[in-house]
């Protein structure tokens, strides 16, 4: 399967609220999502991230979900957070882990960045799972770091640094 990152354009709206809509997604994705998430929603989001580093993730040219990084500032300028999410009729078949390689390399080549991190609740393995693949370590695990839905969770930090 050929999996590949893009930019988002305004056609990709109505495919974004569509995937996105998904309490199963969104209870691993930080607060903020609107529920129900409609295609005015996913124009907003499309139309603040033109200049930033985020994609969509396509798998045979299909829109599947989405992948970006966050460039930090001040003392943190040389990192970045990545942050992805799928359809759940995708899950399962390695399109994020070759979406995650895609964008680190993407990250490494295009961005003033050393190291790309990411934070993962605990429940959700195959994100964790996805990050080790690509050669992520595991810094620490913070325990109680985050809430989500009213529960206290751990949350475990990985990361990534560019090689010299």
């Amino acid at each position: 399967m050929k999996i590949n990152i893009r930019k988002l354009k305004l056609d990709d709206a109505p495919v974004i609220a569509q995937l996105i809509d998904n309490h199963r997604i969104t209870d691993n994705l930080r607060d903020g999502i609107p529920s129900p998430y409609s295609e005015k929603d996913a124009i907003g989001f499309i139309e603040r991230n033109e200049d930033s580093p985020t994609f969509a993730i396509t798998a045979e040219d299909e829109l599947v979900g989405v992948i970006g990084l966050t460039i930090q500032q001040n003392i943190h300028r040389k990192n970045a957070e990545i942050g992805y999410w799928i359809g759940e009729s995708f899950w399962g078949k390695g399109i994020v882990s070759e979406a995650v390689k895609l964008i680190c390399e993407y990250g490494f080549e295009n961005i003033d960045i050393v190291r790309i991190y990411a934070g993962v609740f605990e429940n959700n393995i195959a994100s964790r799972k996805v990050l080790e693949k690509n050669g992520f370590h595991k810094d620490c695990i913070i325990k109680g770091g985050l809430i989500k839905n009213d529960i206290l969770q751990d949350e475990h930090l990985y990361s990534l640094n560019k090689s010299k």
